[in-house]
Formats: C-alpha cells, structure tokens, sequence
C-alpha cells in the first residue's frame, strides 16, 4: 500500500475511535501505536510508548503551558477580567456599539493573560453577557460579540497554541509570539469595525452606553492598575528579552498570585479551584501532545509527508493555490475538531509541504492559528458559540451563530490579508 492508502486507514481508525467518544489524545495514541506496530514491528511500538512520554514531559518549551493556565486561573479568580472590562468600558462605552467594542477589548486583554480561547468567552461571557443584555442589545450581538471576541485569547501572545505549534514545528517561541502582533492588532479592529456595521445597520442592536466624566474614567483607571501591572511584567519583560519565555510565565504567576491573595479572593476554596482547574486543562492539553507524538511516528513511517511534498511540488498550480487549499482544509477541520487538536494532527504532514514552496513557517503557523479559531466559531461545532450558549440556555444556538455572522467575514477578510501580505507576521520578528 502507498503512503496515503496507509495513512487513510490510519485516520479512518482513528475518527473510528473518537466516535465511540474514547479522549482525542488517547484515539491519536491508540491509532499511532497500531499503525506504527504494524509497520515497523511491535516491539519497537512498545518501546516508543516507554520513552515518547518522557520526551515529551522532559522538554522544557512545554512547561510554560501550564504556567500560563494557572496565571489565567489566578487572574480570573483576583478580578483582573473585571478590571479589564471596566477599563474598556469607561473609554468607549459610550459611543453606539461601544459597550460591544469594550467587550472586544477586554476580550483582547484577558487574552493577553490567559492565552486561552474557550477561558476567554467563559470568563467575559459571565461578566459582559447580563451587561450587554441589561442594556437593551440584541442576544445575537451581544452573544456573538463575546464568543468571536473569545477567539483573541488564542491570538494574541502570549498564547498555549503558539507554544505548542513552536513545539511541533521547531521554531523559536518568541518569534511566533512576535509576528502574531499584528495580525492580533488586526483582529482587534477588524472585529470592533464589524460592530459598528452591524450597529449602523441596525442601530437598536446596540444603543449607547452612559457618558462617564473624566473624574470617572481617572477612578476606573487607577482601580485597572493591578491588571496594567501584570500584562507589562509578562509581556514587557519577554519582549524586552529581560525574561525568557518560562520566566515571564512564572513572574505572571507569581504577580496574579500577589494580586489574588492581595484582595481577599484566594482563600481556601478559590485556590484548591484554581489549582483543579489548572490541572485539568494541563492533563488534557498533555495527553494530546503525549497522542499526537505517538501518532506522528506513525505518519512518518509510512512516508506520507514525502509523497505530500513530492505531489505538490509537482502540481502545474501556483503556490498560492497550493496554500488556499490547505486553509478551506483548515476551515473544515475546525470545526470539527478543537484547535489543538486539529494542529497537532496535521502540522506533522502539512508543515513539510508548506516548507516546500518557500514559506516560512512561523508565517504559517500565525495562518493556521487564525484559520483555526476560525472554525471555534462557525457551524456545526463552534466551541465557543456553545460556550456562550451554555452560560444562557435563553439564546438560541441559531441566534449565536447569526451574531457571529458578521465576525467571521472580519476573520475571513484578516486571514486573506496575512495570507497575500506575509510581512503583516513577518515584519515585526524581522526587525526585532
């Protein structure tokens, strides 16, 4: 059988066993070990699962995932969500759509926090969703808002999918947090410009928010300082290269710890909280990695990534054609599959093609990134629209999925600009 023959019965295994609902991380191992075993003998399948693990807990880059989430944790259980969307909302509440704009911005600095999309639309769902409500918007914007706005966690660095895709494709971490500055910028305003559509459109959807005074804003300024503080030691000190990548992780924790601890919110209770909530999402993001490098020994052995390579390089079609397939592939991924999941599958077999025309691969992992939160928000499976769902059973999924209509022609738009124009990711890490 050919490389691709081997490689389908691989897949077919293992959409088998996500079907009778066994974990993602374990159907990835299960069929990896099968598939491995099978061609290259049993035993060398036995040995790879004693030592892959331990590879993969060993390797450093991997442990500031879990520093990121438990900083998340500790700056959502401290407040910093509702200093952040307090913040945003003072400055531009006011204008028709603002408090929708107030919550893309504090959407984008929670982000910056938690690194987390589903962390994201949970946490600013519980805050902005019964404001937004209250105020007289329209279930769909107001949900809609929040679930795409959900999708910058991932996006702006520091961000748990760009520290895997670093893992997986053997870059610098860093330079992908870098060149996805931009195209976060972009995201941000591009989202804000889709709500002051649908609120000229429709200007009921969104009515103005009071007029706060100056006296006002200066208050909610200075209350916002602890989340100001945090967000310049994590990214001030990794992007002045005072802390390595691991070192502002921890000094994030060690900083939302203080804050936490400091307003009272951190008792007993609040950190066993914290903590479960941190090794829940470590294990489950682990287990993945600990699947996906099982099973990409399996793709390797049966030599899938050449073939790809070979084939498309000798295709009469221009590169770019060669990369808006794989993106509609993305597309349909996503939304079947969580981002990390879908990522860690494919990068293995899709990285090398990429590689092969001429593109560089941190532009490429910002472009699967974008594409795939894409797919967090777009039917049939949009995590995030379900997230939003979830917190009011009173929104009906068909209502969310309208809202976010007009976010996803602002992602498409975002994702064909990076797309025609690398230098939107390649820039800054160029010159810095």
């Amino acid at each position: 059988m050919g490389p691709i023959s081997l490689t389908a019965l691989g897949f077919l295994g293992l959409f088998g066993l996500i079907a009778l609902r066994v974990p993602i991380g374990v159907a990835m191992a299960i069929a990896g070990f099968v598939g491995f075993g099978s061609l290259n003998g049993f035993a060398p399948a036995i040995s790879l699962l004693a030592t892959q693990p331990t590879q993969v807990f060993m390797d450093a880059n991997l442990a500031v995932i879990p520093l990121f989430l438990f900083m998340g944790s500790l700056a959502s259980a401290g407040g910093l969500s509702d200093d952040i969307y307090r913040l945003m909302y003072a400055l531009i509440g006011h204008f028709p759509g603002g408090l929708a704009c107030a919550t893309i911005g504090g959407c984008a600095g929670f982000g910056a926090v938690c690194g987390s999309s589903p962390a994201t639309a949970a946490t600013m769902g519980q805050i902005a969703l019964p404001q937004m409500l209250e105020r007289g918007y329209s279930p769909g914007l107001a949900a809609g808002t929040i679930a795409a706005g959900g999708t910058l966690g991932m996006l702006i660095p520091p961000s748990i999918v760009m520290v895997i895709y670093a893992f997986l494709a053997q870059v610098f971490v860093i330079d992908v947090f870098i060149a996805a500055l931009l195209p976060a910028v972009l995201a941000v305003v591009l989202q804000m410009g889709a709500v002051l559509v649908v609120t000229r459109l429709r200007p009921k959807s969104a009515p103005p928010g009071a007029v706060l005074t100056w006296d006002e804003q200066r208050r909610i300024l200075l209350r916002s300082w602890a989340v100001l503080v945090l967000i310049v030691a994590v990214a001030g000190g990794l992007y002045s290269g005072v802390f390595t990548v691991n070192e502002s992780a921890s000094v994030g924790v060690l900083v939302a710890f203080l804050f936490a601890l400091g307003r009272g919110r951190l008792n007993g209770w609040a950190l066993l909280r914290v903590v479960r909530e941190t090794a829940t999402n470590t294990g489950m993001i682990y287990i993945i990695i600990l699947g996906a490098s099982v099973f990409t020994f399996f793709i390797t052995a049966t030599r899938l990534p050449g073939a790809m390579t070979a084939l498309f390089t000798s295709l009469d079609v221009p590169p770019l054609i060669v990369i808006a397939a794989l993106v509609l592939m993305y597309i349909v991924l996503g939304c079947v599959f969580d981002t990390i999941s879908a990522m860690v599958i494919t990068t293995p077999f899709v990285l090398p093609v990429v590689l092969s025309l001429g593109y560089d691969p941190i532009w490429w992992g910002i472009v699967v990134i974008m594409v795939i939160e894409l797919g967090m928000i777009t039917p049939p499976v949009g995590m995030n629209v379900f997230i939003l769902h979830g917190l009011d059973r009173r929104i009906p999924l068909t209502t969310i999925f309208a809202g976010v209509a007009p976010f996803i022609v602002a992602d498409l738009i975002r994702i064909v600009a990076v797309v025609l124009i690398p230098a939107l990711a390649l820039w800054l890490p160029a010159i810095l």
